[in-house]
């Protein structure tokens, strides 16, 4: 939701970060690059900041800033702002969350990297829905709550040191509550990084719980269900955000190469940058406005429509290129943008997910 706060310009990254993620961008897909060196380079250049009010620490600008941080990444490494996403997820809960307390224990390290944050919402983001159940339970013991279940898939868990949200289901009854995790909270195990066809270094793995006690310090929000939607809209623009970076990359890429014969191919191009412009521009009103707080469908429709652009630019980008997208050397940036591409639908809540609650409620989808 917007704050009240100036808008700010597109974000443009300093040319040091833009050389070091072009030049580590294959390296960092294929995890040949150590995951916890992406998350500091990030924040050295302000980017766990952006869109953070000053009071807290942050640059002071609405959260359209933070959507256009990620989107600045994406266009050199998918993986990198997908860990920007997670990251700037984390401390959004921080921000919004009434625990005033664990807000300034933990933010400032947030902010500067020192510690990574991570998301592991998308589980109750379904939920939300009416999609799955929630996979932890919390049965209270005095002072402290005990959790048990697992979490399949989270990124950004530093083997260094992380935070994590996660929402767990009330034994006794009640709300679901969103609790902060450690990496030493003892009873939490991460597995081994996830076999993963690309984005390898970003650290991703799974994680259980057994019996792992935490005090009631560490509770996020005891009400998740009406606190989720405040911060559900900038969880999933901040989505988008990796997508319309994307896109635009490849679509630049496949402008370049439509000389030789491909000419053809200009108009297609001119108009899905149109159309990119245009969902943009709707969702970066919509954060601006805090539309999507009290309606989520336009915001659902705009994932959707942004993830088929995607498809659309990287299928482009291969027309144009030819033959030598195909070749290992000349189309090794084509081929890493192709499998980002594909990791685009299946980022939760996925496409089809997003479809069928647009479905369920008579949205067209």
């Amino acid at each position: 939701m917007s704050r009240g706060l100036p808008e700010g310009p597109a974000v443009a990254l300093p040319a040091d970060l833009v050389a070091w993620l072009d030049a580590a961008a294959e390296g960092i897909d294929l995890g040949e690059i150590a995951a916890g060196t992406v998350l500091p380079r990030l924040a050295a250049a302000g980017l766990t900041r952006v869109a953070v009010p000053e009071v807290l620490g942050g640059d002071g600008r609405d959260g359209a800033a933070a959507v256009q941080a990620v989107a600045a990444v994406a266009q050199h490494s998918l993986t990198a702002a997908f860990m920007l996403w997670g990251h700037r997820c984390y401390a959004e809960f921080l921000i919004a969350s009434p625990n005033a307390d664990l807000r300034e224990a933990q933010l400032p390290q947030v902010l500067s990297g020192a510690r990574a944050g991570a998301s592991g919402l998308s589980n109750v983001m379904k939920y939300l829905a009416g999609l799955e159940k929630l996979q932890m339970t919390a049965r209270a013991e005095g002072d402290e709550i005990v959790l048990n279940g697992a979490l399949p898939w989270v990124t950004n868990l530093r083997k260094a040191g992380f935070w994590l949200a996660a929402a767990a289901d009330p034994a006794g009854g009640g709300p679901a509550m969103i609790v902060s995790l450690a990496h030493d909270d003892p009873g939490l195990v991460r597995s081994d990084d996830l076999s993963l066809i690309g984005m390898r270094s970003s650290d991703t793995a799974a994680l259980t719980l057994t019996e792992v006690r935490l005090p009631r310090t560490r509770i996020i929000t005891g009400d998740a269900p009406g606190w989720l939607p405040g911060v559900r809209p900038l969880f999933i623009a901040l989505q988008c955000g990796m997508t319309i970076g994307l896109a635009r990359r490849a679509l630049a890429e496949a402008r370049a190469c439509t000389g030789a014969g491909r000419a053809v191919l200009g108009p297609a191009i001119d108009e899905t940058a149109q159309r990119l412009a245009r969902a943009e521009a709707q969702l970066l009103a919509g954060v601006r406005r805090g539309s999507f707080v009290a309606g989520s469908a336009a915001l659902f429709g705009l994932r959707i429509e942004l993830a088929g652009i995607a498809q659309e630019a990287v299928s482009l980008e291969l027309q144009a290129g030819g033959g030598r997208n195909y070749l290992r050397g000349p189309g090794q940036g084509f081929a890493r943008r192709w499998r980002e591409a594909a990791f685009i639908p299946l980022v939760t809540p996925s496409i089809v997910q997003l479809r069928q609650v647009l479905g369920a409620a008579g949205q067209a989808a």
